[in-house]
């Protein structure tokens, strides 16, 4: 499959990551020959310094024989045109823009993004992506990673265990017996800095953080066994009245349990905005590190913070004075990676990183059909991989014992015809059926193969 993306920063470095990483013929446009160096000596990409909304730059990088084009530049109209220009010119059959303005997104103009007019077949918003992260940890403040799989019905938790679990050494298998009706499944288990997928013989122990696949509606006992009972989210405080504050609050308004819910925001302008949008939430106007500001907030009464401002640092700083002051749980949006190893050492609970749920989203629409969704854990540790059961898969029809799956892989979970399916070694699987595969990094490839995930499939 031939795919040009449109901007080298951190979002289209990791696309291109993977993407070139499966057999894809990656080009990787940028204005900043240092990024597209970077890029083209890391990985098996193509680099094309110049703009992006050019015909000519698109032209070298391939356009005409390309089948996907991806926008991913810092500037909403320059991805727009390029999609514009892919299509007019080049023909380009699907085309991906990411969008930040609010404007673009409005319900009133939703016939603005079609062939007629301005040709983008998937907007992929980040405030919005961020958003869901947020209201996601909102449901599971205790996990400090989770995300959704099978259209929400399959939820992926990160659980740190502390002293008072009360299954550690405990061998999963007995688990197993212990909980036979959970529709749960640990397929991970980073220790000593080591992520691994687990024997059904390993034991549990204080310190590690486990990945467990569980059915959406059974997560809570799944949280319970594991020392992290499901706590209520009443009292709600948000740090930053941007797209991402403001979308959260509103969803927080529309929930049918009541959740009281105070933003602060620094930028008076921006704070009457919030408040004129808002019906049911407190807006207050100050500095969300003003110990007194918090304090009117209610901090110490808080279940949760989340500091969602467009500074990492802030976010990081109100989130361990909110903690400090009482709240019990506390979350932060965090764009450098390089910070994310300094939240354990400030008791900070979990973290929202928008490059991997933007990245998350993209990849989503790329693979179309079989491959649903991939959404990778840590810093490439791992990936987690959402697909389809082909007919002509080696899967198909196999019980998942027999099939040899490599010793870094593990099915977490399947849906068949609708229903959820706790995967055992005697599953068998059939045409049809999803899957959920926790699988370490270097054993991806072999689950592509199993899958048929290749060139010829798309």
């Amino acid at each position: 499959m031939k795919i040009i993306i449109c901007g080298a920063g951190q979002v289209g470095w990791q696309i291109a990551r993977q993407l070139s990483g499966e057999s894809n013929d990656v080009a990787i446009v940028d204005n900043n020959p240092v990024l597209v160096r970077r890029a083209t000596d890391a990985l098996e990409v193509q680099g094309v310094v110049g703009f992006a909304s050019h015909p000519n730059v698109l032209a070298e990088a391939g356009a005409a024989e390309a089948d996907m084009i991806i926008a991913a530049t810092h500037s909403d109209e320059v991805n727009m045109v390029t999609c514009q220009v892919a299509h007019s010119v080049f023909d380009v059959t699907r085309k991906i823009a990411r969008l930040r303005a609010q404007a673009y997104l409005d319900p009133e103009f939703r016939e603005l993004f079609g062939r007629e007019h301005m040709p983008v077949d998937v907007v992929i918003n980040p405030e919005h992506e961020v958003a869901r992260a947020a209201l996601r940890r909102f449901a599971a403040p205790s996990t400090f990673d989770v995300q959704d799989f099978l259209d929400s019905s399959v939820r992926l938790a990160g659980i740190s265990l502390d002293a008072d679990c009360p299954v550690l050494n405990t061998p999963l298998r007995q688990l197993t017996e212990l909980f036979s009706s959970l529709k749960a499944i640990v397929v991970g288990v980073r220790r000593g800095g080591k992520l691994f997928s687990p024997d059904p013989g390993d034991q549990l122990f204080e310190g590690d953080q486990i990945y467990v696949v569980s059915e959406t509606s059974d997560l809570g006992r799944t949280l319970a066994i594991f020392g992290k009972p499901l706590a209520k989210q009443e009292r709600v405080v948000v740090i930053g009245a941007g797209n991402v504050g403001l979308t959260v609050a509103r969803a927080l308004e529309n929930q049918p349990e009541r959740v009281r819910v105070k933003v602060i925001e620094r930028d008076r302008t921006r704070a009457e905005t919030a408040a004129d949008l808002l019906e049911r939430t407190i807006v207050l106007h100050g500095d969300g590190m003003d110990s007194d500001l918090l304090a009117e907030a209610g901090i110490a009464r808080a279940d949760a913070v989340l500091a969602v401002t467009d500074d990492d640092k802030t976010n990081l700083l109100t989130a361990v004075r909110a903690k400090a002051l009482g709240c019990k749980i506390s979350i932060a949006l965090v764009n450098d990676p390089s910070l994310v190893p300094l939240l354990d050492h400030l008791g900070i609970d979990a973290h929202i990183n928008p490059r991997a749920t933007t990245v998350s989203s993209i990849l989503r629409h790329v693979r179309h059909g079989r491959v649903r969704s991939i959404y990778t854990i840590g810093d490439g540790e791992a990936e987690v991989i959402e697909a389809q059961v082909l007919s002509t898969s080696p899967l198909a029809g196999r019980a998942i014992s027999n099939i040899g799956f490599p010793e870094g892989a593990l099915v977490g979970a399947v849906r068949k015809r609708g229903v959820f399916v706790k995967p055992t070694g005697s599953t068998e699987l059939e045409e049809g059926d999803h899957l959920v595969i926790f699988a370490l990094s270097k054993d991806v490839p072999e689950i592509e193969r199993l899958l048929q995930v290749a060139v010829e499939y798309f």
